[in-house]
This record gives structure tokens, C-alpha cells and sequence, in this order.
């Protein structure tokens, strides 16, 4: 009512705010629940088969996990990277949180050509590495070090090179899961998505610490839920799912104190063996 008060062009930007509000706020929730519903595809795609799988070791001791699926890989003398996904943090008791949106790009140069669609996952394998994307943008290789994961949930080979990375990833194309290396691709924070899902003005932090304005939807949700199971699988197949066994107590040598047999006086003096008797006399009462 009140915009037939105002004039005709301030009335008309009015309304087309609001409706490239409403638009916005229609539209959004799909477009992120069906980025969570393919991360969730990919994980569960992944961890299904043993043999191609996140190490149990890896993914028990994880201190975050991206999901990027469907990444597009163009190339045509400038290569180039881009994929929307999912981030989950491990939480101090374990659990994981809710996942924010993040994308991935990078490029390269060289004599290139094709196109080409595969899913992409990391695993931040210490807070250094974590800090810098929750602050914003990390660059794989030059920010922190990036190494292709070994695969299979037993698998606990690794080179120098792995053991040193900060962060281990993986790509599937063609159905195929193995190592690959990212060094120079971007991962960066997706503010307009989270804001989306999560209400405005809201930072990854306050996501990760179960502090966003609102709650997200069940396809979101449902990302972490995942993340929960296969987790939980890995740490009963390491035997880790339990609680941590008590430590014995420590304790310190005593010197060892004499028996208050031992250090009690003499009372009376013992005969000695075979002693003669008549060295010891008795009283004979004569008989009546």
C-alpha cells in the first residue's frame, strides 16, 4: 500500500527490489540442495567400494573433507578448472559439522585440448591448511602442500612427498578413484551460496561451530550425516570407535621397609640347640 505514496520511479525500484528478492530466495534452495545431493552422491559412490576407497587411517583422522563433484576441466592451449562442493570440519569431540560451500578453480598453460567432468575430494589433514580456507581462499601447492591420496581402506603405503602433504586428494573420471595432484588450483569460500542456506551475513566459522542464523535443509544435512557413517565404519574397521583405554597409573619404587617382626626387641633368651640340662635345673617335688 504504502508504494502508491511514493513516485512512479522510486516505486519501481522499490518493487524491483523485492522482487529480485524473492527470486533470489526462490531459487537458491534448489540450486544448493542439488549441489549437497551430488556430494553426497560422490561419497557415497566412493567409500561403497573397498578397493577404491579413502583409507579408514585417512578418513578417522581427517580434520576436514571437500566434496567437489562434477568438476569441469577444459582445456584448449589454456586449461582451465571450476567445481562447486561441499566442506565439513571435524569438531573437537569428533563429529562433523554442517558443511559450507566452497568452489574450485585453477588453470594451467601448456599445448592442451579436450573437456573433461570428474569429481574431486580432499582431505585437510591438519588445522594450518584449515585455517587459511576458513579465513577465505587457500591455493593447493603454494599455500599448503598437496600430494595424490593413496586409495583403498587398508592402504598404508606412502612416499616422503605424501607424508609431508597438508592435504591429500583424489579425482574420479570415467569411474575410476585414484590420486591426483591439484597444485595451483584455488579453493575458496562460496559466501553467496552459504548465505543462501544458512541466512545472511553468515561466515564459515559460525557454520562450523553450529552458530549460523538459520537451520539448512535436509540435502545438507544429509552430506553430514554421510560423512558420520563412513566415519564411523572406518574407526570399528581400525577399532578406534570406542572409548580410549585407561592408562595404569604411574608408580614410583619404594625402598623397602623392615617387618615389625624384624625390628622388635629380644624379649627372652633362646637355649641353644642341644644344650646340656643340667645347665638349666628343674624343681622335683618329692612324692607323698
Amino acid at each position: 500500500m504504502f508504494l502508491r505514496h511514493l513516485p512512479a520511479p522510486a516505486a519501481a525500484i522499490v518493487f524491483a527490489a523485492a522482487f529480485a528478492l524473492v527470486a533470489g530466495q526462490a531459487h537458491a534452495g534448489p540450486r544448493e540442495d542439488e549441489r549437497a545431493r551430488n556430494a553426497l552422491r560422490v561419497l557415497t559412490e566412493v567409500q561403497a567400494i573397498p578397493e577404491s576407497a579413502i583409507p579408514d587411517k585417512l578418513l578417522d583422522e581427517a580434520r576436514a573433507i571437500v566434496v567437489v563433484p562434477d568438476t569441469l576441466k577444459v582445456a584448449l592451449a589454456f586449461g582451465g578448472r571450476r567445481g562447486h562442493g561441499l566442506l565439513s570440519v571435524k569438531s573437537p569431540d569428533g563429529t562433523w559439522s554442517n558443511p559450507s560451500f566452497v568452489r574450485l578453480t585453477g588453470g594451467s598453460i601448456g599445448f592442451q585440448a579436450g573437456v573433461q567432468s570428474s569429481d574431486v575430494v580432499l582431505v585437510f589433514r591438519n588445522d594450518r591448511s584449515l585455517e587459511s580456507i576458513v579465513n577465505g581462499k587457500i591455493t593447493l601447492g603454494a599455500d599448503a602442500g598437496v600430494a595424490a591420496g593413496p586409495v583403498g581402506r587398508n592402504a598404508a603405503t606412502a612416499t616422503d612427498g605424501q607424508l609431508k602433504a597438508e592435504i591429500w586428494s583424489w579425482s574420479r573420471a570415467r569411474g575410476l578413484f585414484a590420486g591426483v595432484a591439484l597444485d595451483g588450483a584455488a579453493l575458496t569460500i562460496d559466501d553467496a551460496a552459504n548465505e543462501a542456506v544458512y541466512g545472511r551475513d553468515t561466515t564459515p566459522r559460525m557454520i562450523f561451530e553450529g552458530r549460523a542464523h538459520q537451520q539448512p535443509s535436509n540435502a545438507v544435512v544429509d552430506f553430514r550425516d554421510r560423512l558420520e557413517e563412513a566415519t564411523a565404519i572406518a574407526r570399528a574397521a581400525r577399532g578406534t570407535g570406542g572409548a580410549q583405554p585407561a592408562r595404569a597409573p604411574t608408580t614410583v619404587p619404594q625402598p623397602r621397609q623392615p617387618s615389625p617382626v624384624e625390628i622388635a626387641p629380644a624379649t627372652e633368651a633362646r637355649p641353644e640347640p642341644f644344650q646340656p640340662v643340667e645347665d638349666n635345673p628343674a624343681t622335683v617335688e618329692p612324692l607323698p
